[in-house]
C-alpha cells in the first residue's frame, strides 16, 4: 500500500514502528512525526485536506472513529479500521495493521516481540498479595478511572486494578470508591495533557495513603508500541523492576 494519511496518533506510531513513516503522506495534528502534512483532529480532519494528499490507505484505530471511517468509505476511500479494546487486542492491531499497508512478516514480528516482552515483564513482577493496589487516571474533571487495556497493563505491571474491567472503557469515579480500594499508588496519565501532574489529586483532599505517579499520557492512553513502553514504566513505578530500553528495539 503506497499513500497513507494516519487518523490516529496510535496509528502513525505502529506505521512507524513498522518502517512504515516514508508512506505517510498526512497526520493528525496530535501526530508525533515531523515534516507530513496535518490533516485536522482525530474526530474531525478536513475532508478537502485529505482529498488533496489523493491516499490509497487511510488508517483509524478507535470505536470513535466508525463514524468517520463510514464517510471516508463512503467516498471511496480505503480506510483500514481497528477497535483495540484490551492489550490483546492491541498487540493483534500490530499485525493486521502490518498486513493492512503491505507489510504483513513485519507486523507479525513486531506482534510477537511485543508479547515476549510482556511476557518477560509479567515474569518478573511480583503476584498473588504482594501486588499492589493501583488506580489509574485518565481524566481529572470529572475524575475517570481508566479502563481498556489499562488494567490489563497493570496486571501485566505487578498490581491490581479493582476499578475498571479490562475492555471496558474508562469511567467516572468518585473519591468515596477509590478511598475504600485503598490504593497503594495512583496513577496521573490525563488525556491530552502536554506533561502530567499530581497537583489534581493532591488537591481534592480525598484520604489516600498513596504513591502518587504523572507519566506521559501516551504511555498508557495510546494502543501502539507506547503502551509496551508504558508497561515498563508501571513496573518500575510499583516495583523498581527496570525494564532497560524501550519498545521496539
Amino acid at each position: 500500500m503506497g499513500r497513507i494519511v494516519s487518523l490516529a496518533p496510535s496509528a502513525t506510531s505502529i506505521v512507524c514502528a513498522l518502517g512504515g513513516a516514508d508512506r505517510l503522506v498526512g497526520v493528525t495534528a496530535h501526530c508525533e512525526v515531523e515534516a507530513v502534512p496535518r490533516v485536522g483532529g482525530w474526530l474531525n480532519p478536513d475532508i478537502e485536506t485529505i482529498d488533496d494528499l489523493d491516499p490509497d490507505l487511510l488508517v483509524t484505530n478507535d470505536p470513535l472513529q466508525a463514524d468517520l471511517r463510514d464517510t471516508l468509505r463512503d467516498r471511496g476511500y480505503t480506510v483500514a479500521h481497528e477497535e483495540p479494546a484490551t492489550l490483546a487486542d492491541v498487540l493483534e492491531t500490530f499485525r493486521t495493521l502490518g498486513e493492512s499497508i503491505g507489510r504483513p512478516e513485519r507486523g507479525a514480528r513486531l506482534e510477537a516481540r511485543a508479547r515476549d516482552h510482556v511476557q518477560q515483564i509479567n515474569e518478573a513482577t511480583p503476584d498473588g498479595e504482594d501486588r499492589s493496589v493501583v488506580y489509574c487516571e485518565e481524566w481529572g474533571d470529572p475524575p475517570m478511572a481508566a479502563g481498556n487495556w489499562v488494567p490489563d497493563a497493570v496486571r501485566v505491571a505487578g498490581g491490581r486494578y479493582p476499578f475498571v474491567e479490562p475492555g471496558e472503557r474508562s469511567r467516572e469515579i468518585d473519591g468515596q470508591t477509590i478511598q475504600n480500594a485503598a490504593p497503594d499508588h495512583a496513577i496521573v496519565h490525563h488525556c491530552g495533557t502536554t506533561e502530567s501532574s499530581t497537583q489534581p489529586l493532591a488537591e481534592r483532599g480525598w484520604d489516600l495513603d498513596a504513591q502518587l505517579h504523572a507519566i506521559d499520557d501516551s504511555l498508557l492512553n495510546q494502543p501502539s508500541p507506547r503502551l509496551l513502553d508504558g508497561i515498563g514504566t508501571l513496573a518500575d513505578r510499583l516495583h523498581g523492576i527496570d525494564v532497560s530500553g524501550s519498545f521496539p528495539p
